[in-house]
């Protein structure tokens, strides 16, 4: 049966207002709430219900990251997956490591534990670059299957349904493959206390990211962060005929 790589991001929690960094450079992130990437849990989730449903054999979770993001990792373990690997990341690299970087990292990890399908979040809620799944696939010269709302796996091949601009696509992809998952594709489950107790003894292999010969240099440079205009309220008219002047006047009609 296949094995299937998953990759989990460590973000700022989402419930956490966002707060950008008084010069400018990007947004607060020291003593702020972290969690895992909400994309990368429903990517988790429909990993371990293919495994529930006997048609993968073994899940293997990649996080790449300070030490830290070693708990992501063991989330997707209290949900399911059997073991990891944390490629370790200094705080100084980590500010820098792009999604180009990434792909190179989970491709060449797939070839080196003989992955049979990827499945990553479509995208991070921090930079929502949509760019991993993508070049990951490219990287392997894999079929790939972004936007999944439905994935279904049979002999040497995986039916995705796929959310599009105009509505839906049906794909079948041949196996080896890559998947990105969406909002729709599943609700991840709640981690009881046991299974969290139990994922602190599996394995989560540490490989510093000096192993991989992977090359960092960044590709993109933020020149400036800056927080979103305050929206201004809008004015209450006494009737329709005062809105439709208002248009004409600013030339809207």
């Amino acid at each position: 049966m296949a094995k299937v790589l998953v990759g989990v991001k460590r973000v700022v929690d989402y419930n956490v207002p966002i707060m950008v960094k008084s010069d400018k450079t990007g947004v607060m992130t020291d003593g702020v709430a972290h969690s895992m990437n909400p994309f990368d849990e429903i990517a988790v989730e429909e990993a371990v219900r293919m495994k529930e449903k006997k048609v993968i054999s073994e899940i293997l979770v990649v996080s790449c990251g300070p030490p830290r993001a070693e708990e992501e990792i063991r989330t997707a373990l209290a949900m399911g997956a059997d073991w990891g690997i944390h490629v370790q990341v200094p705080e100084k690299d980590y500010e820098s490591l792009q999604p180009i970087h990434v792909s190179k990292i989970l491709a060449k990890l797939a070839k080196e534990n003989n992955v049979d399908m990827i499945i990553l979040g479509k995208q991070a809620i921090d930079d929502d670059c949509n760019q991993t799944a993508q070049m990951t696939a490219g990287y392997l010269d894999w079929p790939q299957g972004t936007f999944a709302s439905k994935v279904e796996k049979t002999d040497g091949e995986v039916t995705v349904l796929r959310e599009i601009d105009g509505g839906l696509e049906n794909i079948k992809l041949k196996i080896p493959a890559v998947i990105s998952a969406d909002l729709r594709l599943n609700e991840p489950r709640y981690c009881t206390l046991p299974k969290i107790m139990k994922a602190k003894k599996k394995l989560v292999k540490k490989v510093p990211i000096a192993e991989l010969d992977v090359d960092l240099t960044p590709r993109m440079e933020v020149l400036r962060v800056d927080e979103p205009p305050v929206r201004q309220c809008g004015p209450i008219l006494p009737d329709v005929d005062t809105l439709i002047a208002r248009l004409r006047e600013a030339k809207l009609l």
